[in-house]
This record gives structure tokens, sequence and C-alpha cells, in this order.
């Protein structure tokens, strides 16, 4: 525990270096322009297919009935809108998290390493191959959580677990990602699984927390849906949002990741001999000297005397 609080601090102390906050930047620019261009191609034409499909569906118009029975006839125009931002909403999240794995976590990886970690020898993959190895690996785990997530749908339903199974599987995905891009270029592939097994447990829990942080720019989604005059200045900052909540995810594994390498590799080297105890002062070095040998030269009839 003290290892995982030791990193949280320290993540949430290094997301407010100069470098941190612009390279937050780079991912939220890339994704808004290509949310604004999806936008101003695809979205009229998205409203009005998901207009057209609620208006379709037979045992909806009781409701659309009841609704303009209240002055609020023609509900499917503003409920299109939102649907639509609903289910984008998973989409942008996958799509910010992608975008922070590629072009902030090397980047963050290698602060912290020269900050704290200059010692460390590196002996993952890095490079390009390192990043067609990561990429592959976010793929992977991104196409497991976006199972899980529609598998999950129908608990979203019961209002106690849509608290608890979506943080969940965003925290799963987050742990994945983050753990493994944190030691891809200091962890060997055994040292990386060595650690995920020993450390399976705080590193979920890191990734459940950040799961229930990346809920808080659903607030700023929520209300660009209801003050649609500011939604194009909304959308952006629940984006940047995005961005901070995984750049302090990635620093605090990267923390915790490469601590624990550090640890593994200490614990795994043989202590060595103790060294021999030095001589008291004034001992002589070497064979003691010989008493009472016999003495060549022709004085063997005489015994040896020590002059000394």
């Amino acid at each position: 525990m003290n290892a995982l609080f030791d990193a949280f601090w320290r993540a949430a102390a290094y997301c407010l270096h100069p470098r941190v906050i612009m390279l937050s930047l780079l991912p939220l620019l890339v994704l808004v322009l290509l949310a604004a261009g999806v936008g101003y191609f695809f979205w009229a034409d998205a409203v009005t297919w998901a207009r057209g499909a609620l208006n379709s569906l037979t045992w909806l118009q009781p409701v659309w009935n009841w609704l303009s029975g209240f002055g609020a006839g023609g509900a499917s125009d503003w409920i299109a809108p939102l649907l639509l931002l609903a289910v984008s909403v998973p989409v942008m999240v996958l799509l910010s998290l992608i975008a922070v794995a590629v072009l902030m976590t090397p980047q963050l990886v290698e602060l912290v390493a020269k900050r704290r970690f200059a010692a460390l020898e590196r002996r993952g993959t890095a490079g390009a191959l390192g990043m067609i190895g990561s990429a592959g690996w976010s793929a992977a785990s991104v196409l497991l959580a976006a199972l899980a997530l529609v598998v999950s749908l129908p608990l979203w339903l019961i209002p106690p677990l849509i608290l608890v199974v979506p943080p969940l599987i965003w925290g799963w995905l987050t742990y994945r990602v983050m753990a493994y891009d944190a030691l891809s270029a200091h962890a060997t592939a055994a040292e990386r699984r060595e650690v995920f097994a020993k450390h399976r447990g705080p590193l979920l829990a890191i990734g459940v927390v950040c799961g229930y942080l990346g809920a808080a720019p659903s607030i700023v989604w929520a209300s660009g849906a209801l003050f649609a005059a500011a939604f194009a200045v909304l959308i952006p900052l629940a984006l940047w949002i995005y961005m901070l909540v995984f750049a302090f995810s990635s620093l605090w594994f990267t923390h915790y990741a490469l601590q624990a390498l550090q640890e593994l590799r200490v614990k795994s080297v043989p202590p060595a001999a103790a060294p021999a105890a030095a001589p008291e002062p004034g001992t002589p070095v070497g064979p003691p000297p010989v008493l009472g040998g016999p003495v060549s030269s022709g004085h063997a009839d005489k015994p040896f005397t020590n002059p000394f």
C-alpha cells in the first residue's frame, strides 16, 4: 500500500509538470480534428437516421403519444441526438485511451525514467518494434474490453451494477494497456509477466480507480447535451479531461511498475559472499616460521636456534 500511495502522489505532482500539460494537448488536437470531421460529414445524417428509427418502432408510439399529451411532442427530435451522444461516448473513450497510449505514454515513461529511474537497465523492446508490440497489445485489449461492454449491457439496466460493471471493465482495460506500456522499454517478457503476476491486485486497483476518474468527463458530456449553445466548447473540454485522466493513469502505472521492476531485480541478484575478516594489527602474514627443523650446509648436527 505504501508503494501504491507513493506512486499516486508522484503521478499527481507530475501532472502539474509543463511538459505533461503540453503532451496532453497533442492527442486532444488529433481527436478534436477527427470528431469535427466526423461530425461535419456524418452528424446530421446520423441524427436523421436515429430519429427515423425511433419513430418507426411501434412499441414506442404509446410513449410518444403520452409525451405529446404533456406538450412534449416531437420528443424523438431531441432524444435522437442524446442517443447518438450516449453511443459515441464509449467510442471517444476508447479512442482517447489509444491516443494517449500511442502519443503520450512513451514520452511520460521516458520522463519518469530519466528523473527517477535513470540507473534502471533497459532490457525491453524499444523503437518501432516496441511501438508495434504496444499497438498490438492495446488493440487486442480494446477488442476484449469492447466485447465485455457489449456482453454486460443488460447488467447496466440494474441500478447498482451500472456503477460497478463499467468502471471494472475500464479499469481492467486501463491496467492492461498502461502497465504494458510502462514496462515495455525496461522489462523483458519474463520480467513483465512476473510483475503482472505479483502485483496484479494493486495494478487492477489503480485501473479501477482510474476507471472511476474517467467517469468525470461524462458530466461534461451531459452538460454539452443540455446546453447545446456551449456544445462546441464543452466537448473539447471533456476530451481534454479524458487526456489528463489517462495521463495521470499512465504516470501512476509507470511509477508503480518501474518501482516494482527495480525491486524485482534487486531481489533476483544473489547476495555476494561475505569478505574475510581483516587480520588484527601486528599479526604476521604468511605461514608461521618452522622451529626446530634441520639446517643444511653442514650444520645438521646443530639445532636451529631463533636469534630473536
